[in-house]
């Protein structure tokens, strides 16, 4: 691994962990009233298409960030729908 591609995976890894925080906080209070599901279903669209993009140039790093960034995001929406009688 070159430094340019260590470099983009340590800055996908920096965006895709920028949902953990409303992760915890969720979680913690059992409420998902103010996560917006518009939002983590154009989250889920965009990171699929840098997935297709990272398989057909073969980047390594885009592919695994995103992957990583759609299962966090996954994760929020099922928390939003466990929790929406919670609100």
């Amino acid at each position: 691994m070159d430094f340019i591609e260590g470099l983009g995976l340590v800055a996908g890894i920096c965006t895709s962990s920028a949902v953990i925080p409303q992760l915890i906080t969720t979680i913690k209070k059992k409420k998902a009233s103010d996560v917006s599901t518009i939002m983590y279903i154009v989250l889920l669209a965009g990171n699929a298409l840098w997935v297709y993009y990272g398989v057909e140039k073969k980047d390594i790093p885009i592919i695994t960030t995103n992957l990583f960034t759609i299962i966090l995001n996954v994760v929020m929406l099922f928390l939003k729908f466990k929790y929406k009688n919670n609100d």
